[in-house]
């Protein structure tokens, strides 16, 4: 299998898409474009965050080896301008573009992303520090994982030796969590990088008023051509009428994560613009198998047939959502649309509450989220909402949160019992769903399966789709018995821009760099 095999002309017009994005309007060049956040990132090392309000600055500061074409996940080049892989998908080439160098002035060459890579996969690598290292382990099973070893074969050509064959492993790739750092601000910053971003990316870090902004310039040197924004600034703002007014008032340019009051406002206001982000995402109510009495599936099922979600998603998210039943969002080759959603039934509810030992209820800790997110627009009021509905049930839930970075802390050390969270697909691939999120060497809500876990590597292993879309749909199935979570929506999450603003191309990933972004005032 060799991607240089296609036809020349394609070839070509890949490259070229990728170099120059020409297929987009030219803008104005100048002006800073003010983005407003409903939080601020956690750290600006993407490799050790998992959170969207990092991934947004990182996207602008970083390249991967291969990207996204612009409003897809489909595969395009990014750092490297060709590729191939050997028949038995062991043994992956890449072909970089000479000449680019990271904002410190580092050459980024063969030796640059195997020095990265062997940092994120390798515990003893003297730099592997500072965090998790959590999607290098989600996406390559752990470390070393399947990656074997990574050779530098000559300046510019990188090769990529795996222990078995890895389905989504170009896909993979292109996520903003694999962005190359200059190995020279590593070793400087050591543990502090997350706080010295050094990529070679659009835009360059300025700096980082903690939950107040982060500044990033031009790139007047970056390989895919000068963005056409001097500035970027990412502004957090928490409360959403809050960025809502400044948006109004024109003291931000952009925002995300609109009150769903406030969407027909903007519908009527000439001078903005409501833009839609394609649907690729799920919002869950997680429990926790370690935390009695949510290890009982009768008590998960009860939960199920208790929250109404058409009222949450009409409540909430202004009709912009569609009720969830899988993991997986509808628009996902490989979406299981045969399996039947647990209905809203609360003596249902009750009944196996009942028959779980539980016939009065019980009492525990719900914890939601203190920022927006794409998938849960509005927090707080889902999980009221949920604590309401459980109520009828004679459950008691004790509403609980913490600033965002401990929320996170919290999720990933196993502490939440119950938890309000989400996600949304980084490369187009149900594997970054399933695998990612409810495998048993990956989750955090304490479930295992082990008929699961062995339909999840099998659809890693092979590059057959159709098997592939057997194995997820039977992955659904079980995923829909156990019950895990509560799937509550899919959103199609709204964005509010100034309408001078130009040739911005939302992402499903909800990741998008801005270099191909100008201002037309």
């Amino acid at each position: 299998m060799k991607w240089r095999s296609l036809s020349v002309l394609l070839v070509l017009a890949l490259v070229l898409g990728a170099f120059s994005l020409s297929a987009f309007a030219e803008g104005k060049y100048g002006g800073t474009f003010i983005f407003g956040r409903g939080g601020d990132s956690v750290g600006l090392d993407p490799i050790q965050v998992t959170d969207g309000e990092s991934f947004k600055v990182t996207q602008q500061i970083y390249d991967t080896i291969v990207q996204y074409k612009p409003g897809t996940t489909e595969v395009i080049p990014g750092l490297a301008k060709e590729w191939e892989v050997s028949d038995d998908g062991l043994r992956w080439t890449f072909y970089l573009r000479e000449g680019v160098k990271f904002h410190d002035g580092n050459p980024v060459n063969a030796e640059a992303i195997k020095w990265n890579f062997d940092r994120w996969r390798l515990v003893d690598h003297p730099y592997h520090i500072g965090g998790d290292f959590t999607y290098y382990s989600y996406m390559f099973q752990g470390f070393p994982g399947i990656i074997k070893e990574v050779n530098a074969v000559d300046e510019y050509t990188v090769e990529f030796v795996l222990t078995e064959p890895q389905a989504p492993f170009l896909n993979n790739l292109g996520m903003v969590s694999f962005g190359i750092a200059s190995p020279a601000a590593v070793k400087k910053w050591g543990e502090d990088y997350f706080k010295h971003p050094v990529g070679s990316g659009p835009f360059k870090f300025v700096e980082w008023k903690k939950d107040d902004r982060i500044v990033l310039e031009a790139n007047e040197d970056y390989w895919g051509g000068r963005p056409y924004l001097d500035k970027v600034v990412f502004r957090s703002i928490p409360d959403n009428g809050a960025r809502y007014m400044e948006l109004q008032a024109g003291t931000i340019d952009m925002m995300d994560y609109i009150n769903p009051e406030d969407v027909a406002s903007v519908k009527e206001n000439p001078e903005l613009d409501l833009v839609l982000r394609p649907s690729f995402n799920v919002g869950y109510f997680a429990m926790h198998q370690n935390f009695p009495p949510f290890d009982n599936v009768l008590i998960r099922r009860a939960f199920n047939h208790a929250i109404n979600k058409e009222n949450l998603i009409g409540a909430f998210y202004a009709g912009l959502a569609q009720p969830a039943k899988n993991p997986l969002p509808p628009s996902l080759w490989g979406y299981n649309d045969e399996i039947k959603d647990y209905e809203y039934d609360l003596e249902k509810a009750k009944e196996l509450l009942a028959k779980a030992g539980y016939p009065d209820g019980f009492e525990f800790d719900l914890w939601y989220m203190p920022v927006p997110r794409p998938y849960f627009p509005q927090p707080k009021l889902v999980a009221q909402a949920i604590q309401y509905y459980l109520s009828q049930i004679g459950v008691k839930a004790n509403l609980k949160t913490v600033d965002w970075g401990t929320y996170l802390d919290k999720y990933y050390a196993d502490e939440l019992p119950t938890y309000l969270l989400g996600w949304t697909g980084d490369n187009g691939d149900p594997d970054n769903f399933l695998y990612v999120l409810l495998d048993q060497t990956q989750n955090n809500c304490g479930y295992k399966n082990d008929e699961l876990h062995e339909i999840l590597l099998e659809a890693q292993r092979t590059v057959d789709h159709e098997r592939r879309v057997e194995l997820y749909m039977k992955a659904q199935e079980i995923i829909h018995n156990d019950a895990p979570w509560v799937p509550i929506a899919h959103s199609t999450p709204p964005l509010v821009k100034r309408s001078y603003v130009k040739n911005y191309i939302p992402n499903p990933t909800s990741t998008e760099k801005f270099h191909r972004v100008w201002l037309d005032k």
